[in-house]
């Protein structure tokens, strides 16, 4: 069977999935040091219970719903449900393990420690 016809095999089986809500991606700051990659991820307004945050084969995930419940009649409305989809390649030496996150202030903080086998290292010289 071709590529095509397995793609397009694929896509059928598939459930359809109708979004209600815009999806839009979160802006992002990446930060690198010896130890760790900090990624800070600006989602106003989300609650911690609606981000989720996968780290799977090499691909780092970030999702996050703003749900706003409006009282009274709107007047004027710019600020609504959306969904935050954002995702980045991760290099294989991130220790999986221990990611951690924390949400401040709608902002998303992903900490992701290297293993120690892609920490830099200082090598000592012998003198013979």
């Amino acid at each position: 069977m071709s590529d095509k016809a397995e793609l397009v095999k694929r896509e059928e089986t598939t459930p359809e999935r109708s979004r209600q809500i815009p999806a839009i991606a979160p802006v992002v700051d990446i930060y690198e040091n010896s130890d760790e990659i900090l990624l800070h991820a600006d989602m106003p307004g989300v609650a911690k219970e609606d981000i989720t945050v996968n780290v799977d084969n090499g691909k780092l995930t970030i999702t996050g719903v703003r749900k706003v419940t409006a009282t009274g009649a709107a007047n004027w409305a710019e600020f609504g449900d959306v969904e935050f989809t954002r995702i980045f390649s991760v290099p294989q030496a991130i220790d999986v393990g221990k990611v951690n996150a924390e949400l401040r202030d709608g902002v998303l903080k992903l900490h992701l420690p290297k293993s120690e086998a892609a920490k830099p290292r200082q090598i000592e010289i012998k003198a013979a």
